[in-house]
């Protein structure tokens, strides 16, 4: 399970910078989208490597096979 965080740098100039870790994929966007609309218009995005990575998803498939002896 990875932490997720927001940074927000706010500068004198009233500019906010966004910076968003531990979320893998584009459901970053989701999470910001609210956010971003209060506090005004995006001037500029910039995507992390973590936007472009997969989130691994781990599956196992189980064979039980029994064998039985014909004594």
């Amino acid at each position: 399970m990875n932490l997720e965080t927001l940074e927000f740098i706010i500068y004198p100039d009233g500019r906010v910078q966004e910076k968003v870790t531990g979320i893998v994929g584009s459901s970053c966007e989701e999470v910001t989208a609210a956010i971003e609309a209060e506090l005004g218009v995006v001037i500029s995005q910039k995507q992390t490597s973590e936007y472009y990575a997969q989130e691994n998803t781990q599956s196992a498939k189980v064979n039980n096979q029994s064998a039985f002896s014909d004594w």
